[in-house]
């Protein structure tokens, strides 16, 4: 028993949501054409984007730190 989709006027045919999920009884194991067309990134792109996420963990560990040592500053300071 095969079911014909509806047509709708507005459909132009493109995918919002990918609702194939591991899982769900619909999930046909094909990969998307848009996750199998990635383009791998070059070494210079994936040095540069370790290098921008070394710097933002190394700047909210600074901004640890600085608080860290401010908290320990007005202990000592205060409870003495």
């Amino acid at each position: 028993m095969s079911r014909k989709r509806k047509q709708y006027d507005d459909d132009d045919g493109r995918t919002i949501a990918d609702m194939n999920v591991d899982g769900m009884p619909w999930y046909n194991g094909r990969e998307d054409k848009d996750r199998v067309a990635r383009e791998q990134l070059s070494f210079r792109q994936r040095a540069t984007a370790l290098m921008g996420v070394l710097a933002a963990v190394l700047l909210i560990a600074a901004v640890f730190g600085v608080v860290y040592f401010i908290v320990i500053l007005l202990m000592t300071r205060f409870w003495r």
